[in-house]
């Protein structure tokens, strides 16, 4: 690709998903929207892979689309790290779009289209330049995000559903907030424009601490992270695999971008950030053990999938950004192939409660053997993605003890072992209930998306189709080719990290050196 033209095809992550999202609101037939919902993320995918490789090579790419001035434009940004981002985000998109076609959920009204809407959103919030323009790409993934839970829940769904409204409402009122407040106190919300403000000035730091609040309360961080495990399980399972690969990871990513842009000599709050990440591994991980549903269990690990992640930034090495970009490509991996697994039990049996499942082992075996696998990953227990993602975190927090911080090294070590211990007993609660005990008696909802009909008593022969499977074990295969193939990902993991550690090639990069 020729390095004048590279630029401008920047925007086109977000003009693809916006067209053919237009054109499904115009063009109905389910032939045309199966293809869309299907071949605009393959497009993403395919042009995220370009962009990685692109990166190899070259330096960060800046778009000021319009052709305006720099510091007026809406300026998208590329580096390795969000070419990796877009690459995760784009597989994960395409699982939960397969998943919706084979369950039917996608012939629900404006499904299709609201998908696109929130794919255009993703790869705004992760190509973007500029704070306020981040707050705007965030509200164009929560407007879809909203009718999705509207269009595919149960009445008891869309009651539970409106945490996630208000929450996200919430939390975008504070984001907006402190972008005011760093243009009152900085002049600019362009983030290169922003490099290294937040230790030069402590007014600049608080308000831009308020933006990370906002984006740490979207993250789903201890102590604002209830709403998380109470509200994504009240989706349906292919939707909340959207939602947790999207919505939570742009957050964080955010984070990151954020931090090591801005805060050059680290952040002026980090104990108190250290407390409250320590505490959302170990919260997480333990309040596993009390889900009484597949999916609240998984949403607990989401949760302490987000302090593993988290601490990445808060060790703020090279090595710790490297393990905590490592950890959510792991985790949004595995966390989506559980996620679609579940979503073929509940689709066959009409439940994902521990209480109404049983024998899976015996009547399933090769579902339970997928869904073994994936939780093996939670865990952090080879031969899966997340071994190399634990030993990655543990790595930089025994660098981290050795170097001289050994209080904030030996309390990262300590939580990321107990934090496994918890998730292997919780996990192995939830196993032994799904996959022993009794044969169930199964029944099943006439339209179990919806949850309506009376309840049909199903053969004794009745199993899970293969076709609902094969979404969830792609990804689960996917971690297990991670496992194998961990140098590949690892340069890329690496480039994304020194990319994001060395903001004078962002800043340069938007600012025309």
């Amino acid at each position: 690709m020729i390095p004048a033209v590279a630029p401008s095809l920047l925007p086109m992550f977000v003009v693809i998903p916006l067209l053919g999202a237009g054109l499904l609101v115009l063009a109905r037939q389910r032939a045309v929207e199966v293809a869309l919902l299907i071949a605009v993320p393959i497009v993403m995918l395919l042009g995220s892979i370009w962009l990685l490789l692109y990166h190899r090579t070259e330096p960060p790419l800046s778009h000021a689309v319009g052709g305006y001035v720099d510091m007026l434009a809406i300026p998208f940004v590329s580096d390795s790290l969000s070419a990796l981002m877009l690459l995760v985000t784009s597989i994960s998109t395409l699982a939960a779009s397969v998943f919706l076609v084979l369950s039917g959920e996608s012939r629900y009204r404006f499904v299709p289209p609201l998908v696109l809407l929130l794919t255009a959103g993703v790869n705004g919030a992760l190509l973007t330049g500029d704070l306020f323009n981040l707050f705007v790409w965030v509200e164009v993934m929560l407007m879809p995000s909203y009718a999705l839970i509207a269009v595919t829940g149960t009445w008891r769904r869309l009651g539970i559903g409106r945490m996630f409204v208000l929450v996200n409402l919430l939390t975008s009122t504070v984001l907006v907030i402190g972008v005011g407040f760093v243009y009152g106190t900085a002049g600019t919300v362009n983030i290169a424009a922003l490099e290294g403000a937040g230790s030069e000035d402590p007014v600049t730091a608080a308000a831009l601490a308020v933006v990370l609040l906002a984006l740490a309360v979207k993250g789903g961080m201890v102590p604002v992270h209830s709403w998380l495990p109470r509200a994504y399980p009240a989706t349906s399972a292919g939707i909340m695999a959207l939602f947790s690969a999207l919505h939570t990871k742009v957050a964080l990513y955010a984070m990151f971008r954020i931090t090591a842009v801005t805060f050059s000599d680290g952040l002026p709050f980090l104990s108190v950030l250290v407390v409250l990440v320590i505490a959302t591994i170990l919260v997480g991980a333990f309040s596993t053990a009390g889900s009484n549903r597949i999916r609240t269990a998984l949403a607990h690990q989401m949760v302490a999938g987000v302090g593993h992640i988290l601490l990445g930034l808060v060790l703020l090495t090279e090595i710790s950004v490297a393990a905590g970009i490592l950890y959510l490509v792991h985790h949004v991996i595995t966390m989506s192939g559980l996620l679609l697994t579940t979503g073929a039990i509940e689709h066959t049996y009409g439940s994902g409660r521990l209480d109404h499942i049983s024998g899976l082992a015996r009547r399933d075996p090769w579902v339970m053997a997928v869904m073994a696998v994936g939780l093996f990953s939670l865990v952090g227990l080879p031969p899966t993605s997340g071994l190399w993602g634990k030993v990655g975190l543990m790595r930089a927090s025994a660098e981290q003890a050795t170097a001289g911080d050994t209080v904030l090294g030996w309390a990262a070590l300590i939580a990321i072992v107990l934090a496994s211990v918890g998730s292997l007993l919780g996990l192995q609660r939830m196993w032994r209930g799904i996959a022993w005990g009794e044969d169930m008696t199964v029944y099943r909802p006439d339209d179990p998306a919806r949850g309506r009909g009376n309840p049909v008593e199903l053969p004794a022969d009745h199993r899970i189709p293969l076709r609902m499977l094969l979404p969830g074990a792609a990804m689960i295969a996917l971690s297990l080719a991670i496992f194998v193939g961990i140098g590949a990902l690892m340069s890329a993991v690496d480039a994304g990290a020194h990319d994001l550690m060395d903001a004078r090639t962002y800043v340069e990069a938007v600012m025309g050196g």
